[in-house]
């Protein structure tokens, strides 16, 4: 007896069924709903990299030579201000100087700059009471004073006085050339 059409099928030159038109159909609705997953999915992950401001504010570099003895200038690094200040030999003196019993977190002031560069001082301008950006040459203690809440910083970043639990921190840095840092 001989089969019909629709229950026997074709066989190919491999031995198996041959393909028809709705196997095709099926595969090609298939590719194209992968292909459509994945430029939908693209959108939502590549919004997970980083933006280019962050990138670009991974470092910053600053010039050192227009800063006088004695000025700090804010810079911003990863959005957040970032005081470098260019100490006086007395100001290094009095920090070094300072008794560690009389700091509420205490640190000493060569741990806070970088070998044979104690003039420079970079710390994060952010109070570390409440987030206040403090006001730099004010206070008891010559540094930083935050006017929100009264926290005095002394001219090595270090507390001295007021709510702040801690001293103002080092952010990573380096000399890249004699007048250049590198922050971050």
């Amino acid at each position: 007896m001989a089969a019909t059409g629709a229950s026997a099928g074709k066989t190919g030159a491999h031995g198996g069924p041959e393909p028809t038109r709705r196997d095709f159909l099926y595969i090609a609705t298939g590719a194209m709903a992968a292909v459509g997953a994945a430029a939908a999915a693209w959108p939502f992950i590549d919004q997970w990299n980083p933006s280019a401001d962050a990138l670009a504010l991974s470092t910053t570099d600053v010039t050192l030579t227009p800063i006088a003895e004695g000025q700090t200038v804010t810079v911003f690094w990863q959005g957040k201000p970032t005081f470098v200040r260019h100490r006086t030999a007395a100001e290094i003196k009095e920090a070094e100087d300072t008794p560690m019993s009389d700091l509420p977190d205490p640190q000493a002031d060569k741990d806070r700059v970088k070998p044979n560069e104690a003039e420079w001082l970079v710390v994060i301008g952010v109070c570390t009471h409440l987030g206040c950006v403090p006001v730099s040459n004010a206070g008891d203690f010559g540094g930083w004073f935050c006017p929100c809440h009264g926290s005095h910083y002394d001219t090595s970043g270090r507390i001295r006085k007021g709510p702040a639990p801690a001293n103002l921190p080092v952010p990573t840095y380096a000399f890249t050339s004699p007048t250049t840092i590198r922050i971050g």
